[in-house]
């Protein structure tokens, strides 16, 4: 910082007249501020120059001082926020991911670590704060996990704009294996289900999401004109969150699925039915809302799927999550584990961008495969045996 003189002005006060001192300071996120100093009464400094000479002396105390201007983590924290979601992202972010990260920065990283010196906190303090959080505040690892690339993302930002030097996340490890297992059906418990659903609209609903796998924001925001029925197929471009359309959770996830005659029966039957017939209208409509909007999926699971699901036999436990996406689970395993349909196929009907969550998320072993398999070692190592 360049050596400052300030400026002196009077200011009235009760016990008599005072010379202040105006400069300015360097604030941790980089920006300036003004900082007024006390110099003395004027009535001991009548003149401008007696003033300034004592305004030196405290100069010198104020020029030499070794100001810390290094930017502190809730001042970067924001910085990335602004960064990394403003119009100038180099990758949009869906509203859901902007409301979950503005949560866990504001809510989880800034409380915690707020006035620190970002290229001061260390890296076992991030590990031993993260396994804090596992061990005392109960949040699963997946959810910490999460928290840790945060506030990584937070401190590569920092260094691509030059604000800070470092990035102690990058030794900090976390667990990523989640306990979550999800509920899978059979193809019997979907039909069920399906059986327990006299309501027209919810049984497509569910028939159309068992069939397709797609996630429940995507076949709300399904119009009649996304039904390609001469092409056999359902375009998916968009998604429903927050009482809006939104972009698709991913870049693999804007696509097309596959359109079977049996269901593609099915929606037409609704289409004739429904009274949100135009190319425009949503194709699971709220009726209470005229249309206006897709119904309500939560409602709906709690008021309708997981009742059927329960008296469909599914085994599912007071508070277990359970809801339209373990349709899509469940579509996963059936294709992989019983109709041995190539991974890369099941991969493109789900549309994730990488197989492996295809095949660790949402495939689960068959047990009974799992003992075939077994069997068919056991049985040609007996074999073998026997020729000997």
């Amino acid at each position: 910082m360049s050596y400052q003189r300030g400026s002196l002005r009077t200011m009235h006060r009760k016990g008599g007249d005072i010379w202040v001192l105006r400069y300015r300071i360097t604030k941790p996120d980089g920006s300036r501020m003004e900082k007024i100093e006390h110099v003395g009464l004027v009535r001991d400094f009548p003149k401008e120059r007696d003033a300034r000479r004592e305004a030196d002396r405290l100069l010198v105390r104020i020029n030499d001082a070794p100001a810390d201007t290094r930017i502190r983590f809730e001042a970067l924290a924001e910085h990335y926020l602004k960064a990394d979601f403003g119009e100038d992202a180099l990758r949009p972010k869906s509203d859901n991911t902007i409301a979950v990260t503005e949560h866990i920065v504001r809510n989880h990283l800034v409380p915690r670590w707020r006035n620190q010196i970002a290229d001061d906190i260390k890296s076992l303090d991030i590990q031993l704060w993260l396994k804090s959080l596992h061990d005392d505040k109960k949040l699963a690892w997946t959810t910490i996990a999460k928290m840790r690339g945060i506030m990584s993302r937070i401190y590569k930002v920092g260094m691509l704009h030059d604000k800070v030097t470092k990035n102690p996340l990058q030794h900090v490890e976390t667990r990523s294996k989640t306990d979550y297992r999800a509920i899978v059906l059979s193809p019997a418990q979907t039909f069920g289900i399906l059986k327990s659903l006299t309501n027209l609209l919810h049984f497509t609903l569910v028939l159309t999401c068992a069939a397709t796998a797609l996630r429940a924001s995507e076949i709300l925001a399904l119009r009649w004109a996304d039904i390609v029925w001469d092409e056999k197929r359902i375009r998916v471009c968009k998604r429903w969150a927050k009482g809006k359309d939104g972009e698709t959770k991913t870049q693999a996830s804007e696509g097309y699925v596959p359109l079977h005659p049996l269901l593609a029966e099915h929606l037409h039957a609704w289409h004739s039915a429904t009274p949100h017939g135009k190319e425009r209208d949503f194709v699971f409509p709220s009726l209470k809302c005229k249309g206006n909007v897709p119904l309500s999926a939560s409602i709906f699971v709690a008021d309708y799927l997981r009742p059927a699901a329960i008296a469909a036999g599914v085994p599912i436990e007071e508070g277990q999550r359970f809801g339209l996406h373990n349709l899509r689970h469940s579509l996963s395993n059936w294709l992989v584990n019983k109709a041995k349909v190539e991974p890369k196929t099941v991969q493109g009907i789900l549309r994730h961008s990488r197989i492996q969550t295809t095949l660790d998320l949402y495939t689960q072993e068959d047990s009974a495969e799992t003992q075939a398999a077994q069997g068919q070692f056991l049985e040609a190592v007996m074999a073998s045996g026997a020729l000997q």
